[in-house]
C-alpha cells in the first residue's frame, strides 16, 4: 500500500487520492474498535463501519497510531491489528508525542482523532458518543479532553450526544463556554447516547446535510476555529429501553462509588457494567448508534464536497 506523508501524519493512498480529487472522506476513530467492543466482534464491527461509507461512495479514514506513526486511513491488516492486538493502547491528543517517540501502537480517542483528521485536511468525523464532564467533576475536575479539542478544531463531529454515564447538563454548559457550535439533526432535544433524548434542549435544529455544510461554510467565512457538533439521536424505536437504562446506570454508579472507581477508569467500568447488566443490549444499541452517525457523516461529507464542486 502506498502512503502519503503530510508532516508526521501518513495518509493511505485511498484517502490521499480522495482528498486530491475532491471526493468525500469521513474520519473514524479507533478506540471504538480496540476498547469499545469485545473481540472478535470488534473486527467485524470495524469492517461494517468502513463498508457503510464505501456503500455510499465515501472514503473511510480510520485513524490510529501504528508503530509510532499516525495513520489517517488504514489497510485491512492494520484494522485487524488494532482489533486483535491486546497490547494496543488508548491514545488521546496529549499522548501522541510520547506514543510517536516510543513507537507505540495506539487506538485514537475522539480528541486524538479530531486532531489528526484536521492535520490531514479532513472536515467530517463520525463517532459514537462524545466524552464530556464526569459526574462529580466539581470535586474531581474530571473532564474529557474531547471538549477542549473540539473547541479548537474546525471539524464537524457527528455523535449521538455525550455518553449518558456523564453529567449531560454540565457538558452542554462547557460546550457553550468553549464556543462550540452544537446543532441537533432533526431534533431540538440533545440525545443521551443510548437514549434518543437526554431531557435537555439545544438551541439549533438542522434538517439536512446541506444545512450542516452551510453552517461549516459560514463558520469558515467568519474564521471560526471551533468544531460543529452534530447531535444525531437514534430513532426512538432503536434506543435502549429508558427504564432499563436508568435502573442499570444508577446501579453502576452506586457500584463504582462503592469500589472507589474514579477518573479515566470510570467510563470503561460503567460501559462494561451497562453491557453486562442489559444482557448485551447496550452493545447492540452502541453499534446502531455508530452506524447511524457514520451514515449521516457520509451525507455531510458529500454535501460539503458538493458545495465546492
Amino acid at each position: 500500500m502506498t502512503h502519503h506523508a503530510t508532516g508526521p501524519v501518513v495518509l493511505s493512498e485511498a484517502v490521499a487520492d480522495a482528498l486530491a480529487e475532491g471526493r468525500p472522506v469521513v474520519a473514524l476513530e479507533s478506540t471504538i474498535i480496540s476498547h469499545g467492543f469485545p473481540r472478535p466482534r470488534n473486527l467485524e464491527v470495524a469492517r461494517t463501519f468502513e463498508q457503510t461509507l464505501v456503500n455510499e461512495g465515501v472514503t473511510p479514514a480510520t485513524i490510529a497510531v501504528i508503530d509510532g506513526v499516525p495513520h489517517v486511513g488504514l489497510d485491512d491488516a492494520q484494522v485487524e491489528r488494532i482489533a486483535q492486538d491486546e497490547s494496543v493502547i488508548k491514545v488521546s491528543s496529549r499522548d501522541l508525542g510520547p506514543a510517536m517517540v516510543a513507537r507505540a501502537t495506539g487506538a485514537t480517542t475522539v480528541a486524538a482523532t479530531a486532531l489528526l483528521a484536521h492535520r490531514a485536511g479532513l472536515r467530517v468525523f463520525s463517532t459514537g458518543g462524545l466524552g464530556g464532564v464526569h459526574r462529580g467533576a466539581s470535586q474531581s475536575y474530571d473532564e474529557s479532553a474531547d471538549l477542549t479539542m473540539v473547541a479548537r478544531m474546525p471539524i464537524t463531529v457527528i455523535s449521538a450526544g455525550a455518553k449518558s454515564i456523564l453529567d449531560i447538563p454540565a457538558t452542554l454548559e462547557r460546550l457553550e463556554t468553549l464556543g462550540v457550535t452544537v446543532v441537533g439533526y432533526r431534533t431540538k432535544h440533545y440525545p443521551g447516547f443510548y437514549l434518543s433524548d437526554s431531557g435537555y434542549e439545544i438551541d439549533w435544529q438542522v434538517d439536512s446535510a446541506e444545512e450542516i455544510a452551510g453552517i461549516m461554510a459560514a463558520n469558515d467565512a467568519l474564521g471560526l476555529e471551533n468544531a460543529v457538533l452534530v447531535a444525531n439521536p437514534l430513532p426512538v424505536d432503536k434506543q435502549l429501553d429508558p427504564e432499563l437504562h436508568d435502573r442499570v446506570l444508577a446501579e453502576g454508579l452506586a457500584e463504582s462509588e462503592q469500589r472507589g472507581i474514579h477518573g479515566k477508569e470510570a467510563t470503561p467500568f460503567l460501559l462494561a457494567w451497562m453491557v453486562e447488566h442489559t444482557q448485551g443490549r447496550s452493545l447492540e444499541v452502541n453499534i446502531d448508534i455508530a452506524v447511524n452517525n457514520i451514515r449521516l457523516g457520509g451525507e455531510i461529507a458529500r454535501a460539503w464536497v458538493g458545495r465546492s464542486a
